[in-house]
């Protein structure tokens, strides 16, 4: 913890240092791109709480417009962790320098409401190789069919359609993408975290202040033109498989600025999928990592390896069907701010005789902003996830587990697109909890340094 502290104090020094030749003034001007491009959520600042693209932009098409830009993120660790008497020895962890992550984004303004986006994973936790995330085609206008074609249609529709996340949820507007971490308030993700990259296809209404959504996806995390999948082994499936059901998506929302002080959201979102063999991935998709680097990993009894997992802090219930749900309530009443969650996914491993499992997730942040133009805020998330059929781990048990984790922190945007937080984490696993994670817990400290441009 001092050496956290002692850090934090430095990079504190240097940045405030670097910028002090700032006025204020200059900080609270907006993001004047020389490539900016339409229907754009702003890769900073200025895009905290955009959920969906607006549907207005006061950008002209000028031709066709490429824009580069990156996201680096960088921590500094200070956890410690511990299990429950009997459980497989955990390994001891020290305070230091995380691998950094770093993305490239590439998007371009192919038309005039015609977009590009592309994301490749320059570093990660899990690949330390360069490779590309996915992407997508956005759709706002069909003038590349005739100008002003169905104007009236487009006014309120937009297209999406690539290799990348749906939009499943709005707690995906919010979680740290690999580096993309500056709309993240905290420094990991929620426990039961819904991401996956898959081909979709999706459309969006923005009816006045209502919001209804749908897409469909092939369910694949690699797609493949592969219709049979070889079983599993005598415990689970037998032969080949041929259930690859597509996957449908969708969401209900209302977001209303009721004044200048007040804005209220509230969506509701499904995602479904019932193909045996490309149903899993909705918890386990993000290939990239999760933040809190090597928490939880153990020291095998069998044979003294080290046992690790690039997703530690996560919890995935492992259905291979799955019907999920999430309810997003959003606040924002001046400098104070209110995200919840309220998630739950049923389904089943897809072996017999095995009834289906359910888990249930709760989130709640609460954040204060403040300072000159609001580029200073402090709050809390608390994160709980409880249920039955951990097919994930292998267990069959009935028993219902239960995890939760507490995070209290702060952050401050030194400009726009440049972003310290500082967090205390705290997270518990019952003792129905099988393995290494039986009665676990870690805690401490954990500085983030974001930039994104």
């Amino acid at each position: 913890m001092k050496k956290t502290v002692v850090l934090f104090a430095a990079i504190t020094f240097l940045f405030s240092s670097a910028f002090a030749q700032q006025t204020p003034e200059n900080k609270q001007e907006k993001n004047n791109d020389k490539k900016a491009l339409q229907y754009f959520r702003a890769p900073g600042y200025d895009g905290l709480n955009v959920f969906e693209t607006p549907k207005q932009t006061d950008v002209e098409f000028d031709g066709l417009d490429v824009r580069l830009g990156g996201d680096f993120a960088l921590q500094f660790q200070g956890l410690d962790h511990s299990n429950a008497a009997g459980a497989p020895e955990l390994i001891p962890l020290g305070s230091n320098i995380n691998l950094p992550a770093a993305n490239l984004n590439i998007d371009v303004q192919l038309h005039n409401g015609v977009r590009l986006h592309m994301r490749t994973y320059l570093s990660s936790r899990h690949h330390n190789e360069s490779w590309v995330k996915g992407g997508y085609i956005q759709i706002d206008k069909l003038d590349f069919i005739r100008e002003s074609f169905a104007d009236d249609l487009m006014d309120v529709l937009t297209l999406r359609a690539g290799m990348d996340q749906p939009s499943y949820g709005d707690a995906k507007y919010r979680r740290s993408d690999n580096a993309k971490a500056i709309y993240n308030p905290f420094v990991g993700n929620y426990i039961m975290d819904a991401f996956t990259t898959e081909p979709f296809l999706e459309a969006t209404f923005h009816l006045n202040d209502f919001i209804i959504m749908g897409g469909v996806t092939n369910g694949m995390l690699h797609p493949t033109v592969n219709n049979s999948q070889t079983g599993w082994g005598s415990d689970k499936f037998q032969g080949e498989i041929d259930d690859l059901a597509p996957t449908y998506y969708g969401k209900l929302g209302l977001d209303k600025q009721i004044n200048d002080d007040l804005r209220m959201r509230l969506t509701g979102s499904v995602y479904t999928a019932q193909g045996t063999d490309n149903g899993n991935h909705l918890y386990s998709g993000d290939r990239a990592g999760a933040r809190y680097y090597k928490v939880l990993s153990y020291i095998a009894p069998s044979d003294s390896s080290v046992v690790t997992n690039f997703r530690s802090g996560r919890f995935n219930p492992g259905f291979n069907k799955e019907t999920a749900f999430q309810i997003n309530p959003f606040v924002k009443y001046k400098g104070l701010e209110f995200f919840g969650v309220f998630e739950q996914t049923t389904g089943s491993s897809g072996r017999e005789n095995l009834e289906n499992g359910t888990y249930t997730q709760l989130g709640a942040e609460l954040l204060y902003r403040f300072g000159s133009w609001d580029q200073f805020y402090i709050g809390s998330r608390f994160n709980s996830v409880s249920g039955h059929g951990d097919y994930a781990s292998g267990s069959t048990a009935p028993d219902n587990k239960s995890v939760n984790r507490l995070n209290i922190g702060g952050g401050w945007f030194m400009t726009k697109n440049t972003l310290v937080k500082l967090e205390y984490v705290n997270q518990n696993y019952d003792e129905n909890f099988t393995n290494q994670l039986k009665g676990a817990n870690f805690s401490g400290a954990v500085l983030e340094a974001v930039v994104s441009f």
